[in-house]
């Protein structure tokens, strides 16, 4: 396995991307295989980044509640389409519907995204006026009064990310177990797992002596310190490490076993990874949720599940495909290029295929390439084309005026690229024909030449 492909792309992205660092652990059959640090787990002081190195994993603590809840429902102590009000005082309806543990599992409640994690992770790290201080689940249910003036459809249609459903599938856990949350995830996987390094308190994590520092990348791309948002845990609390974390990939990989203790049986782990919806929305990432879990359903012929998460300090991602018996897990204390692709990229190369070839990749390439200063005949009109969260605008600036026109990508080759320009008058085709180092653009009358970056 030639890991100087992986190590070159990840450096590649996190200079691009002013990444501070990067930790990996790529596991096959239950193996680790591979795994390292890449920078710094703390820039100030020079402290490199380890394979072992402490991170939020952000939403990929989701899937450890949905285990949490698969355990209670092996055990016969509640059934997945059991209304959430049997075990929460809280009446949850749409459309005259009790939301059922099902509904929250696969984000299929009918409630769009109230937001109440956003607000909270941004105003603990002061980026936003929004304050919104909860501290508890029960603080997050208080805020969800009034949600029935928010819904949009019943109960199972339509795919809403919902944090919130997470809290509540929390505290179903905890009325369940008779436990609080942390300690029934502790208490059944992250110990039998032997997860010693993964942490929901800020002491534990205080004690540990390898966790990275978190980094908010500012407009002027500079490194400014941040921190974890402790406080609400069942949607995204758990701080964890790629060493610990590839051992729950195991498990699932081998059908819910590791290390002769067996977390949850087959059929638990099958629901998990079942296509229970489809997202509404084009993803790289992922096609259908499952339960805490993403489904990719045709990745080079197989089927990639996995989740990805992010408190903005930090993101994570953990993948894997049960064909080929690989998995991989990528953390960085920075938010920047989406580490769900870093994590394709390693798994296609895993699985013997040409990472190069992802469909984000290859338009990452040639936005690279086309992005520039271009001028017409003799330098008469000068436009620059920029790249600009996954898409290109052009900008023409003259002494008084300033005039941004967004692009669509429509085609991609090596050699030809074409974008829709879209305007007030109508739809306008945008050609880039590349020639190694010459490129050219034809944008409605006019054809023009790159002449620098």
């Amino acid at each position: 396995m030639d890991w100087g492909l992986i190590e070159g792309f990840i450096i590649e992205k996190m200079s691009e991307y002013r990444m501070p660092g990067v930790s990996i652990a790529v596991v096959r059959g239950g193996d680790v295989i591979y795994a390292r640090g890449f920078g710094y787990r703390d820039v100030d002081r020079m402290v490199p980044a380890s394979p072992g190195t402490v991170y939020g994993i952000g939403s990929i603590t989701k899937s450890f509640t949905a285990l949490a809840v698969m355990t209670l429902y092996e055990r016969g102590l509640l059934d997945l389409w059991d209304p959430v009000s049997k075990y929460v005082e809280f009446e949850l309806k749409v459309a005259g519907e009790p939301v059922a543990i099902h509904h929250l599992l696969t984000h299929s409640s009918g409630i769009p995204a109230l937001a109440y994690a956003e607000a909270f992770i941004r105003g603990s790290l002061g980026l936003d006026s929004k304050w919104l201080p909860l501290s508890y689940p029960d603080d997050v249910i208080a805020f969800m009064r009034g949600y029935e003036s928010w819904v949009e459809g019943e109960p199972g249609s339509k795919f809403f990310y919902l944090n919130e459903g997470y809290v509540i599938l929390g505290k179903i856990v905890e009325k369940v177990s008779g436990v609080s949350y942390e300690d029934y995830v502790r208490r059944t996987i992250l110990e039998p797992l032997g997860m010693r390094r993964s942490y929901f308190k800020r002491e534990d994590v205080e004690r540990d002596a390898d966790v990275a520092v978190g980094y908010i990348v500012d407009r002027e791309g500079r490194l400014v310190a941040g921190k974890f948002p402790y406080g609400v845990t069942a949607d995204g609390g758990l701080l964890s490490n790629p060493l610990d974390m590839v051992r729950y990939a195991s498990m699932l990989l081998n059908w819910g076993v590791y290390g002769g203790s067996e977390i949850v049986g087959r059929k638990s782990v099958e629901a998990m990874e079942t296509p229970h919806i489809k997202l509404p929305y084009e993803s790289a990432a992922a096609d259908y949720y499952g339960y805490g879990l993403m489904i990719k359903t045709d990745f080079y012929g197989r089927k990639l599940v996995g989740h990805g998460g992010s408190v903005l300090t930090y993101t994570a991602y953990m993948g894997y495909v049960r064909g080929d018996n690989v998995g991989v897990v990528i953390m960085a204390n920075s938010s920047g290029y989406p580490l769900s692709l870093l994590g394709q990229y390693v798994i296609a190369h895993m699985m013997g295929v040409d990472p190069e070839s992802l469909e984000p990749v290859k338009l990452e390439r040639i936005l690279s390439k086309v992005a520039g200063t271009y001028e017409t005949f003799k330098g008469t009109m000068r436009l620059t084309v920029k790249r600009k969260q996954g898409t290109l605008i052009i900008e023409y600036k003259d002494k008084y005026v300033e005039e941004v026109t967004p692009l669509t990508p429509q085609r991609i080759e090596e050699d030809y690229a074409l974008f829709y320009a879209h305007t007030l008058t109508g739809r306008i085709p945008v050609e880039f024909r590349i020639r190694g180092d010459k490129v050219e653009m034809i944008y409605e009358r006019y054809k023009l030449v790159k002449v620098g970056r």
